[in-house]
């Protein structure tokens, strides 16, 4: 359901915010997040423009969250780099079809569910989770 380009970008910021305030180098985070450099660029323009991650100019610059990781939630990420299209007009253009039909309804139905549930749920939430299972570590990151 979710693009290679919006697991990429959930990867990157939950990377960044396991050292929340501390800035990371791109060479840093595609060892961490395993997201090929050139890949990450374009991930991490499109988070800094929608003003979830902060990169500051001129040597030791980096990357950084903008927000605390609980004002981040994993559909601001999503949108941010490949927001999850609904379906407003029928995807065909027949003339008949004034409104979606029975298929596309449910469709759009499922697009919407999904998008509360991305919204119901932090980047912090998902990092303070008691699973023993840790976001982009195999045992602990470091």
């Amino acid at each position: 359901m979710l693009s290679k380009t919006a697991e990429y970008a959930l990867r990157t910021v939950a990377c960044l915010a396991g050292d929340a305030g501390r800035s990371e180098p791109a060479d840093r985070l595609c060892e961490q997040t395993k997201v090929p450099r050139r890949y990450l660029h374009k991930v991490l323009q499109d988070l800094v423009h929608a003003q979830l991650v902060h990169s500051p100019s001129g040597p030791g610059g980096g990357y950084s969250l903008s927000r605390s990781p609980d004002d981040i939630s994993i559909l601001d990420v999503v949108n941010a780099v490949a927001p999850l299209e609904r379906i407003r007009h029928c995807p065909l253009g027949l003339p008949s079809h004034t409104s979606l039909c029975p298929l596309h309804e449910q469709l759009d139905h499922a697009y919407a569910t999904t998008e509360r549930a991305f919204a119901a749920v932090t980047i912090g939430q998902i990092l303070r989770s008691e699973s023993k299972i840790m976001p982009l570590c195999d045992i602990r990151c470091e």
